[in-house]
């Protein structure tokens, strides 16, 4: 029988994103393009998920090019998969915001055996998105920055959604990052496919990072606030 880390690790390797893109951005797939990323996020998954035990699932927006577009794993950077997870990352030690605000929330709710034992962090649009700045710099673009994007992503993420609960997915809460235009979309989805019976929305890590850093530690009590109801 499959384990949960190997239902994962299937999904990652069948990843596609086929629909049309509008002119000048480019998808971000991890497991294609960087030979790393499918190795460190196997061995991750191998580590933290080798059971048939359910998840809560947390779902962010879609991947950033320094977290997730370089370990395949989910908010997480290279430098958190080795100082956090003890697992090396074999390219250079970059760093993303989001993922020092998880991993100080993971640390507080009792560790990653602990919290990764309970929770299953994805995004609602499981590959990423760039696009050149005015300075020709490849830069993050989200799902829904752009409405002709949003609708060609539309079928890829009720499809992703439907594969990551049937990973082993409890489906009484889901923990939505982005109390904005996320919260709303997911919302908005769940009213039409009823993924969830109910969806709690967090402040997502970056805006935390960006303009609340100095809050951090009441945005870190207010996560582990929404994860005691499952207790």
């Amino acid at each position: 029988m499959p384990t949960f880390a190997d239902k994962v690790i299937a999904f990652n390797k069948s990843l596609r994103f086929t629909a049309k893109l509008p002119a000048g951005i480019r998808v971000m797939n991890p497991f294609k393009e960087n030979k790393n990323s499918l190795m460190v996020s196997s061995a991750f998954y191998k580590k933290y998920y080798n059971d048939n035990n359910p998840r809560h699932i947390i779902l962010g927006i879609n991947p950033g090019r320094f977290g997730a577009g370089l370990t395949g794993v989910p908010f997480t950077d290279p430098k958190r998969l080795a100082e956090k997870c003890a697992i090396a990352y074999p390219g250079p030690p970059a760093h993303e915001p989001s993922s020092v605000f998880i991993y100080h929330m993971i640390e507080a709710y009792g560790g990653t055996e602990k919290f990764f034992g309970k929770f299953y962090i994805n995004s609602i649009c499981p590959l990423g998105f760039t696009i050149k700045n005015s300075l020709g710099k490849e830069v993050n673009y989200n799902f829904y920055d752009n409405k002709a994007l949003t609708d060609a992503a539309h079928n890829f993420i009720i499809r992703s959604i439907k594969q990551h609960i049937a990973l082993g997915i409890h489906t009484d809460i889901c923990f939505c990052l982005g109390s904005g235009k996320n919260e709303k979309i997911l919302n908005r989805l769940n009213e039409t496919h009823g993924f969830f019976k109910k969806i709690i929305a967090l402040e997502h890590p970056r805006f935390v990072m960006q303009y609340k850093s100095k809050y951090m530690q009441d945005y870190i009590d207010k996560y582990l606030n929404a994860f005691s109801l499952l207790e």
